[in-house]
């Protein structure tokens, strides 16, 4: 695999309490970790705030700059995170009435969308392309515009399909979705709603392209309704029609579901039955490969007992906000067969892996980088998988790097053939040294003291790449 390389950004003043650290021997800046490297951190009182909870993310079309949208008590708060070992704290948009823990934010084309419990709070819709021109960050924000016809509500679901967008967990439609038009992202339209599942807690909503022939084209709400799992077509928005609603054995509470990228599998988490029944965390697999009758396909136990919030899917893997046990990473590369396995972790919640409420809220594991966005009681925590840093074109074990991790002085040793060239990049992709050796020597020793701490590719005779960290 090819080492990705990010565009160059201009560095506004940082804000992080933990910079990039490697995980090594199973820990990385204090926090265990199995396969997943410490990019940064921002903390709750960096960023004004008593509580975390949310997140996702936006890429700008004008460049592919990367930035992470974090849900805070008071607020929203937006991170430049195309340098993400040093990311920029812009500032926050204030909550639109009272603080609450819960709110929740999704992308349309390039604007946020804000949603929280708070009384009246509304849907808060935010032009994220002002992020571009941020001159005195952290700035506090204000809205672009407005949408009053919910209040306080559990969550925002949208379908960047479609360009609706789907609240859920509010007062009408018995707390089921209240659709909302959103392809003029500054003029919100009121589009319909289903009450006929109750209450949604958070719901995954897709133009349907999976197995089941029947409903291909159409636009499909799979929702998560605290004692159940809703599916309902939702193409006509003025008349949804449920296509199933279905248990499963020991429920505790129905939090939130996502599908496999085929579309044949929900994985879906239960918030309350590591605390019932006394599971590992537990994970629910249905095949859905007919949605008038989906089936149980198998249940995934996790490696300690921590609750789990939020799942996504990115091709073979399954990201999960596992509160105490933070991100966990589990591989379903052979799910069609039930084998299901953990693949590495990033514990943003050191002190326990128990059954309780704190730690990890949510992930977003979307960026093209490989970053991932960890928020919650930690705050802003940005991890990304080691591989992403340390792949080479030409895997060759005849060069070695001493020592390492390296301060000032590094040693470079070849086993079979003269060094003839070292060149060393920083996370950013960005080459920072480039050395041309005409000896035919074996060993060389390079001055690194100009590199500032942190991780780096080091490229050996165009052969070879490997990882230095520099202390």
């Amino acid at each position: 695999m090819k080492m990705k390389f990010l565009p160059l950004v201009a560095s506004f003043a940082t804000l992080f309490a933990v910079a990039q650290t490697p995980c090594d021997s199973g820990m990385a800046a204090g926090y265990p970790c199995d396969g997943f490297d410490l990019q940064s951190k921002i903390s709750l009182s960096q960023m004004g705030a008593s509580g975390g909870n949310d997140s996702w993310g936006w890429t700008d079309p004008d460049g592919g700059k990367e930035y992470a949208l974090v849900g805070l008590d008071n607020g929203t708060a937006f991170i430049d995170i195309s340098d993400p070992i040093n990311p920029v704290y812009l500032g926050k948009l204030p909550t639109y009435s009272s603080s609450s823990i819960w709110r929740d934010i999704k992308v349309y084309q390039n604007y946020a969308f804000v949603v929280s419990e708070a009384g009246g709070h509304g849907m808060q819709i935010f032009d994220l392309t002002r992020l571009r021109n941020v001159a005195n960050p952290p700035e506090t924000f204000t809205e672009d515009a407005h949408y009053f016809g919910i209040s306080g509500v559990h969550n925002i679901v949208i379908n960047e399909e479609t360009g609706y967008a789907y609240s859920v967990g509010g007062g009408d439609f018995n707390g089921g979705p209240h659709i909302i038009n959103i392809q003029d992202p500054l003029n919100p339209v009121f589009a319909g709603g289903y009450s006929g599942g109750g209450y949604t807690h958070d719901a995954q909503v897709v133009v349907y392209n999976g197995p089941d022939s029947d409903y291909t084209g159409h636009e499909i709400f799979f929702g998560s309704n605290a004692s159940h799992v809703e599916i309902v077509d939702v193409t006509d928005k003025t008349n949804p029609v449920q296509i199933s609603s279905f248990t499963y054995p020991t429920t505790g509470y129905t939090h939130q579901n996502w599908l496999t990228e085929d579309q044949k599998y929900m994985l879906l988490g239960d918030e309350g039955d590591e605390f019932d029944f006394g599971f590992n965390t537990r994970t629910i697999i249905f095949d859905l490969t007919d949605l008038n009758n989906p089936q149980l396909h198998m249940e995934y136990f996790g490696e300690t007992a921590s609750v789990d919030h939020n799942i996504y899917v990115v091709g073979d893997k399954f990201y999960l906000a596992n509160y105490s046990s933070g991100l966990r990473v589990v591989d379903i590369s052979d799910i069609d067969n039930g084998n299901v396995t953990p693949y590495g972790y990033f514990d943003t919640f050191p002190s326990n892996n128990n059954a309780n409420y704190g730690g990890s809220w949510n992930v977003y594991p979307f960026f093209e980088s490989g970053n991932i966005v960890i928020s919650g009681d930690g705050g802003f925590t940005l991890a990304i998988d080691q591989t992403l840093l340390s792949t080479t074109d030409v895997v060759i074990s005849n060069f070695s790097l001493t020592p390492n991790p390296a301060y000032n002085k590094l040693t470079i040793n070849s086993k079979n053939e003269p060094l003839t060239q070292v060149e060393i990049y920083n996370v950013l992709g960005q080459r920072v040294m480039n050395i041309n050796l005409s000896s035919t020597s074996s060993s060389e020793n390079i001055d690194i003291s100009s590199l500032n701490s942190g991780m780096y590719l080091v490229k050996i005779n165009n052969l070879s790449t490997k990882r230095l960290i520099v202390k």
